[in-house]
């Protein structure tokens, strides 16, 4: 049986979504040992994609193999019963054997929160980047335009030793601004070890008026890490949705 989870997730106190040797707070190793509690076999389960060390999830996928059929409310229950209270699972069907989490994503989107402002209030400090520095917000639309559409985006990846393609389609980066909040989302056909990080944080070294706009395309065109700005806060980044087939 193949089982496809819908899940949600406050990142603050994870080293990211994949396992690691050594810590025990990761969100796919708490996920894997509830669900080996459960059924007394070994899971290994894939998510749609490895979220970083602080970064939230509102709508992660992931996909998990079991040799016994379960009812899919029956996992979900009791998962919810005894993950911890900032991972929870809002949805478990059953699909298809060849059915894979992140192979089978078609599209992404990851929303990145900045607060104007130098402090945040307490109950949204954990999910936003204060920014205290006026931002022109016609120039970081006018940048993000560059990033559109299809490219080798080997600059905004935060491994230097990557080996394969860096090719990446971006549909669309909508810059939104809210009374104190400014939200930049981001949505493509998957994304680079950091690379909205780094993207947002070249963003706002435009709003700020460190960077040109024209410098985008001289960045992307580069296809070098230096080249390109800042990684961002991994706070202020959440995983909003994942889109299959």
């Amino acid at each position: 049986m193949n089982y496809k989870m819908i899940l949600q997730y406050d990142g603050s106190r994870y080293s990211g979504w994949q396992v690691q040797g050594n810590t025990e707070q990761t969100i796919q190793g708490k996920l894997q040992s509830v669900l080996e509690k459960m059924t007394g076999e070994e899971i290994e389960i894939h998510g749609s994609g490895r979220t970083d060390a602080g970064v939230h999830a509102m709508g992660q996928v992931a996909n998990f193999k079991l040799q016994s059929a379960y009812e899919p409310e029956e996992i979900k229950r009791y998962c919810n019963q005894y993950l911890p209270e900032d991972i929870v699972v809002l949805e478990v069907s059953e699909v298809p054997l060849r059915f894979h989490s992140r192979l089978n994503a078609v599209k992404k989107t990851y929303c990145y929160r900045i607060f104007l402002g130098e402090k945040p209030d307490v109950f949204r400090r954990k999910y936003v980047t204060p920014v205290a520095e006026n931002l022109n917000i016609n120039k970081m639309k006018a940048a993000a335009e560059v990033l559109l559409g299809t490219h080798d985006f080997t600059s905004f990846c935060g491994n230097r030793h990557f080996k394969k393609s860096a090719v990446r389609t971006i549909y669309e980066i909508r810059i939104e601004e809210k009374k104190d909040e400014l939200d930049i989302s981001f949505t493509g056909n998957g994304f680079l070890q950091n690379m909205v990080r780094i993207l947002t944080g070249t963003l706002l070294e435009v709003g700020t008026g460190k960077r040109e706009v024209r410098e985008m395309k001289e960045i992307l065109e580069g296809r070098n890490r230096s080249l390109a700005g800042p990684v961002a806060a991994a706070k202020g980044l959440v995983l909003i949705n994942v889109e299959y087939e």
